[in-house]
């Protein structure tokens, strides 16, 4: 089985890794030398997919191609290029296109009656401003005044989404499938960093039974909403014990398929490739639920933070290790003698609890390795500036 990957970036990284998994043969394809997934294939071609060249002759003995980017241009370029060498393509592009826009997403969610953040000016301060475009924490900025909220759109290029800033935890779950046919699996916990940037993923989750079965029924609502044919990721808000969708992706994402597989051994780019190829996805089943910890870190002389997954985008090529300081594997840049690296940690253990307790003892591990007596996360208060 050879499955291509177009892009190498953090969706890259994810469908590489799990293909990897798999047992699939991989081959990554960026227009950049230097992309994260490079390092984590079997074959890198470093070319421009919308560009005129070669790429049809290596991509018809594909069996499978996953895009792994949010480039419009790339997207259209990439269902062009599949078509032409008949080659199965991982990717529902119409439903992608409602999800990449947060404007039109909103309206989903209104149509069809999904509890969603309230827009401004129906609402009071402090309010969160996004671009309508792209996913994730990209662009986000929260204003308590309304002149500089208004001084910002007005010089800020694009169309924006501004909502009430909800506090609470937040949760993610995917979904795959085709119309009438959908499966949920794993709900998992996410953790931020200061700007909002997914830092950590935790499951199981610490959700209540009644609030995972809300969520269900949330992404099944939203996957027929936009009648799915592929895989669509949906997180949500917990305010006022309430569940509000902030955003849904029709895509591969990145992180949490990882942190699931780890938990349940459930591979979703086996699963979406298997879907692809038959137009089926077996109901979610796990044989096991064990605990898990994915997280980013940022090393430095003296100091370690956890960081949100933009850190591993300009990281460099990453490569695969095993029991990396106690962690179970990390995707890293990594090397003896370099003081400045970057590494996504994967820590598991029977349950939460020991796994968040592992993740602790890895930090720690690093600390000690390092000289290291600053942590920056608030999650890690316990053991800032210890070294054991």
């Amino acid at each position: 089985m050879l499955c291509v990957i177009i892009g190498g970036k953090l969706q890259g990284v994810e469908a590489a890794y799990l293909a990897a998994k798999a047992g699939w043969k991989t081959m990554t394809i960026d227009r950049r030398q230097d992309v994260p997934a490079s390092g984590l294939c079997d074959t890198f071609i470093n070319a421009d997919i919308t560009a005129k060249n070669e790429l049809n002759r290596i991509l018809k003995n594909a069996d499978l191609i996953i895009p792994a980017l949010e480039n419009d241009a790339a997207l259209d370029a990439i269902a062009q290029r599949a078509r032409s060498v008949a080659v199965p393509l991982a990717f529902d592009q119409k439903a992608y296109v409602i999800s990449s826009s947060k404007l039109k997403s909103d309206r989903l969610f209104l149509k069809s009656n999904i509890p969603a953040p309230r827009y401004w000016p129906d609402c009071t301060l402090p309010v969160l401003a996004k671009p309508s475009s792209g996913s994730g924490s990209s662009g986000i900025q929260i204003f308590k005044n309304p002149d500089a909220l208004k001084r910002h759109i007005e010089s800020a290029p694009g169309q924006w989404v501004v909502q009430e800033f909800l506090e609470g935890p937040t949760y993610s779950l995917e979904v795959a499938g085709r119309p009438g046919n959908y499966t949920v699996f794993q709900v998992t916990d996410l953790g931020m960093d200061p700007e909002y940037d997914c830092n950590r993923v935790i499951a199981p989750t610490v959700l209540d039974a009644a609030l995972v079965s809300e969520f269900y029924a949330i992404g099944l609502s939203l996957a027929e909403a936009v009648a799915l044919e592929g895989i669509m990721d949906v997180e949500v808000i917990l305010h006022d014990k309430t569940l509000k969708v902030l955003e849904i992706d029709a895509r591969l994402p990145s992180q949490t398929p990882s942190a699931v597989f780890w938990s349940t051994g459930l591979n979703m780019v086996q699963v979406l490739g298997e879907l692809t190829l038959s137009g089926t996805v077996a109901p979610f089943c796990p044989v096991r639920q064990m605990g898990v910890v994915y997280e980013h870190v940022r090393v430095s002389p003296g100091l370690i933070e956890i960081l949100g997954e933009h850190i591993m985008a300009t990281a460099g090529p990453l490569h695969l290790y095993t029991d990396f300081f106690g962690a179970d594997e990390a995707l890293t840049n990594y090397a003896p003698g370099r003081k400045n690296w970057a590494a996504t940690l994967i820590m598991a253990a029977s349950n939460r609890e020991k796994a968040l307790t592992k993740s602790h003892r890895v930090i720690n591990q690093i600390c000690k390795k390092f000289d290291i007596n600053r942590v920056m996360n608030a999650h890690l208060e316990a053991i800032k500036g210890k070294k054991q």
